[in-house]
Order: structure tokens, then C-alpha cells, then sequence
């Protein structure tokens, strides 16, 4: 995977999960903040929190942090699986 992929496919994935249910095209600023994030993380539980806390600097409303550690999860997957090709 092409890392011009993975940043697709991981603003897909914050897209999808629509935390504040406002629609999927709501979150573009977010999705560019966060996929930042998962480039300066390596742990999913760093990226939960920083992930957490572009939510609610943008929305003042803290998200469980359950729902930011799962999505931290598959975004750093993508992340490890872009890497891994040559």
C-alpha cells in the first residue's frame, strides 16, 4: 500500500466513524489533524488521546476514550501496513 493510499484510506475511516453523527463529510479538518497525529505516534494509546483531544478542541465535547483507542488501532495498522511494502 502506497502511503498516499493509507492517508485515504485511514480519512475514510474517521470519516465512517462519525462520532458527533453529523455526517461523513463533516470531519475534514479533524481527519487532516489526526492523520498527523498517527504519523507522530506509534502507540495506540497516545494516538487515542491525541485523537480524543482534536475532537474536543474542535467540538468541546470529550469523546469516550474506548472509541478513540479503537479507531487509534486500525489507523495505525494502516500506518505499519503502508510501511511494510517496498
Amino acid at each position: 500500500m502506497e502511503e498516499s493510499q493509507a492517508v485515504m484510506g485511514m480519512m475514510k475511516i474517521i470519516a465512517k466513524w462519525d462520532p458527533f453523527k453529523y455526517g461523513e463529510e463533516f470531519y475534514e479538518t479533524e481527519a487532516v489533524d489526526i492523520v498527523q497525529a498517527v504519523y507522530r505516534e506509534d502507540r495506540a494509546d497516545k494516538l487515542a488521546e491525541a485523537i480524543q483531544d482534536i475532537f474536543e478542541a474542535s467540538f468541546e465535547q470529550k469523546l469516550p476514550i474506548e472509541g478513540c483507542q479503537k479507531v487509534a488501532e486500525q489507523l495505525l495498522f494502516i500506518k505499519e501496513s503502508s510501511s511494510c511494502t517496498p
